[in-house]
C-alpha cells in the first residue's frame, strides 16, 4: 500500500520547494527526485500543497470505500465537524449526498471530540485545574512527538484522538461488524487508518468525497436536503467548534468558560508549535496543538478559494445556531468518559505503534565541516544561507546530506561555481574569440583570443586580469559593429556570418547563452584560408595571360581550344572573386549560407 502521502517521481522537477515547505525536513533527495521518508513524515501535506507539478500526492483509498460500502451491511460516516467550513450553506444537501453513496448513517467526529474533552476535564479536576499534557486531535502533533521528540512522548494525552474515540464509541453502540469511513479535510487521519484498522476503517479527503459523487454522477446541487441522513446518535454540540484553533479549550467545562486561561494554551501552525518542545515540563499548561494555522478548517485539502477567516466564521455561525436552536445535542455518557480515561489507546484495540529508529541528528562538528568542504564551503564565508536547497542555512544542509537525506547538488551556489569555472575553462582555452554579452550590449565575458582582435592592446597587457576590467564594459567600446548584435537576440536560428575586420577575415557564429538575456558570438579567423583562394586567382591570371600570349602566336592551331580555355578560366577568377568580396565587405555582415546549420 502507498503511504499516505508519496512522490510520482516522474512528475519531480528538481525545484526542492518541497523541501524548503516541509516543516521536518522528510524529503530525501535520491537521483535528482524529491522522495518522502515514511519514517520521517508527518503527513501534513503542505508538500502536497505547493508542488508545482502536482509530483506529491495523498493517497486515494476511494476504490478500497467502494469495496467497503460492498462488503458491510452497515457503514457509517464519520463526518469531521469542519464540514460547515467546507460545504457552507449546503450541509443538508452534504447529508443527503452521503445517503444517495449508501451509506447507514453518519455521526459527527465532534461526538468524539466531547468524550476526550470530558476525558482530559475530569483528570484535570483530578489534579487541581492542572493536565501538563499535549493533545492528540492533530496526527500531525502525534507524529511530530513519536518521531522528532521522542523524549517527549509522555507528555502526549493519554487518550485517542477525536477519531479515534469516536469509532471506539461508534463500534460500542452498534457493533463491530460496522464500517466506518472518516471524511474530512486531513491527509494525517488516513495515517490513523493505517496504524490503527478499523478506528476508522478508512480516512477520505474533501476531494475524494467530490470525487466519488462525480463517479456516480450527480453533485451536492442535483441532491434533495430532504432525504438528508440524521446524526446518529445525536447532534454534536458545542464541540463542534473543534477544527477551529482553541476549539477544544473552548469546548471543556472546566476551562472554557475563560477568556483568559493559564492552565489551557492553544497555538496553529508549524512555526509556533516546533518551538514548544524544548520547553516541555511537568509544570507547563494543557497545549492544544494544531499542525494547519488557523485549525482544521485550514486542512491540506480544505476549501482555499475563500479566506480563512471566513471559513472559521462559518464554522461558528454554524455551531452557535444549533447551540441556541433549542434541539437537544449529544451529551457524553459519563461511564465511557471513564472507560476513554482509564483505557486510553486501549481502546482500540488494532493499534499497532511500530518502532521507529531514531533519526540520528548529533553529528559531530568535524563531521559537520567536512561536510561543508564537500559542499564547497571551504570558510565561514561561503555559508550564504540562501535557502535555494531547501534548508534554512548551509550547515543544515550539511547535516541533511550526512543523513542521506540531500544531495551534493541541490546546492545551488556550488554548482553555479562549479559551472562558472567549467565556462571559464572553456572560454580560456579554446582557441576562436568569444565574447558573451547582455541584452544592453554589454560584456558579460571573454576571453584573451577576443581582446587581441578587437580590443587594440598591446600584446604585453594581455592577461586574466585584464578579463575582470573589461567585463561590464559596453561592446561598442571593442566592436564598431555592435548593433549587429541586437538583431541576433532574438533571432529564430543560430546564424553564421563572413566579416573582413581590419586585417582579418571572420566566420562570426552567433548562440543563445539565455534566451532574451546572454548572447555569444564567436570569431573564427579564416584569413589563411582567404590568402590561398587570393594565390589561386593570381596564378589564374597568369595562365589566361599566356594563354593569349600563346593564342596571338598559335592563332591558327589553337583559335578554338584557347577561346574555350579563356572562359573556363574567366569563371575560376570570377568565382574566387566574387568569394573574396564576399569575405571583403567591410560594410556589415554577409551571410555564410554555406554553414549554417
Amino acid at each position: 500500500m502507498l503511504y499516505p502521502v508519496y512522490t510520482e517521481t516522474t512528475n519531480c522537477r528538481d525545484c526542492y520547494k518541497c523541501v524548503r515547505t516541509c516543516p521536518v525536513k522528510a524529503i530525501q533527495i535520491k537521483d535528482g527526485s524529491a522522495v518522502i521518508i515514511k519514517d520521517r513524515c508527518i503527513f501534513c501535506g503542505r508538500c502536497v500543497a505547493v508542488c508545482p507539478n502536482s509530483a506529491k500526492k495523498i493517497r486515494s483509498d476511494l476504490s478500497r470505500a467502494k469495496v467497503l460500502m460492498g462488503t458491510k451491511d452497515r457503514v457509517i460516516c464519520s463526518l469531521a465537524p469542519s464540514f460547515a467550513s467546507e460545504f457552507r450553506g449546503k450541509e443538508e444537501k452534504l447529508l443527503a449526498a452521503l445517503r444517495r453513496l449508501g451509506f447507514w448513517a453518519v455521526s459527527e467526529t465532534a461526538i468524539g471530540a466531547a468524550y476526550v474533552s470530558a476525558a482530559i476535564d475530569k483528570y484535570a479536576e483530578e489534579h487541581d485545574g492542572k493536565c501538563p499534557w499535549i493533545s492528540t486531535a492533530c496526527p500531525s502533533v502525534v507524529e511530530i512527538v513519536r518521531k522528532y521528540h521522542p523524549e517527549d512522548t509522555a507528555y502526549l494525552a493519554k487518550v485517542p484522538s477525536p477519531l479515534q474515540t469516536h469509532c471506539a464509541y461508534l463500534r460500542k453502540l452498534y457493533g463491530e461488524d460496522i464500517g466506518i469511513i472518516f471524511i474530512g479535510p486531513c491527509a494525517a487521519k488516513k495515517n490513523e487508518a493505517d496504524i490503527a484498522p478499523g478506528y476508522p476503517d478508512i480516512a477520505l479527503t474533501w476531494d475524494e468525497l467530490r470525487t466519488w459523487m462525480a463517479d456516480e454522477h450527480f453533485s451536492l446541487d442535483s441532491v434533495d436536503p430532504s432525504e438528508a441522513l440524521s446524526f446518529v446518535p445525536a447532534k454534536a454540540g458545542v464541540s463542534a467548534y473543534y477544527p477551529v484553533e482553541n476549539g477544544q479549550i473552548v469546548t471543556s467545562k472546566l476551562w472554557g468558560s475563560s477568556a483568559f486561561n493559564k492552565d489551557a494554551v492553544p497555538l496553529s501552525g508549524m512555526g509556533e508549535i516546533q518551538a514548544v518542545f524544548s520547553k516541555l515540563s511537568d509544570d507547563m499548561p494543557f497545549l492544544e496543538l494544531l499542525s494547519c494555522e488557523g485549525g482544521c478548517i485550514n486542512g491540506p485539502v480544505g476549501d482555499k478559494s475563500v479566506s480563512l477567516a471566513e471559513r472559521k466564521s462559518a464554522v461558528v455561525k454554524f455551531t452557535q445556531a444549533r447551540l441556541e436552536g433549542g434541539e437537544k445535542l449529544f451529551e457524553p455518557d459519563p461511564a465511557f468518559v471513564d472507560e476513554v480515561l482509564s483505557e486510553g489507546y486501549g481502546l482500540l484495540k488494532t493499534a499497532k505503534m511500530e518502532h521507529l529508529a531514531p533519526i540520528r541528528r548529533d553529528f559531530s562538528e568535524d563531521e559537520i565541516r567536512k561536510a561543508l568542504l564537500e559542499l564547497g564551503k571551504t570558510e565561514k564565508a561561503d555559508e550564504l544561507n540562501c535557502g535555494g536547497c531547501g534548508y534554512n542555512t548551509c550547515r543544515d544542509m550539511a547535516i541533511a546530506y550526512l543523513s542521506g537525506m540531500a544531495e551534493v547538488e541541490m546546492c545551488v551556489t556550488k554548482m553555479r561555481k562549479e559551472a562558472q569555472s567549467k565556462v571559464d575553462v572553456l572560454l580560456r582555452t579554446i582557441p576562436n574569440a568569444i565574447v558573451i554579452m547582455n541584452k544592453d550590449l554589454n560584456i558579460a565575458d571573454c576571453n584573451l583570443n577576443f581582446l587581441r582582435i578587437f580590443g587594440d592592446m598591446d600584446e604585453s597587457l594581455l592577461d586574466e586580469s585584464m578579463l575582470q576590467l573589461v567585463s561590464g564594459l559596453p561592446l561598442e567600446r571593442f566592436v564598431p559593429f555592435y548593433q549587429k548584435f541586437n538583431d541576433e537576440f532574438y533571432a529564430q536560428k543560430m546564424n553564421q556570418y563572413r566579416l573582413h575586420y581590419k586585417d582579418k577575415f571572420l566566420r562570426v557564429t552567433f548562440f543563445l547563452v539565455e534566451e532574451g538575456r546572454l548572447l555569444g558570438a564567436m570569431f573564427e579567423d579564416i584569413t589563411n584560408p582567404t590568402v590561398r583562394r587570393e594565390t589561386v586567382v593570381k596564378k589564374a591570371e597568369d595562365v589566361i595571360q599566356k594563354s593569349l600570349e600563346t593564342v596571338q602566336q598559335i592563332a591558327s592551331l589553337l583559335g578554338e581550344n584557347a577561346a574555350e580555355t579563356e572562359i573556363m578560366l574567366n569563371s575560376l577568377i570570377d568565382a574566387f572573386s566574387v568569394h573574396n568580396e564576399k569575405e571583403a565587405d567591410t560594410d556589415g555582415f554577409t551571410l555564410d549560407e554555406d554553414n549554417i546549420e
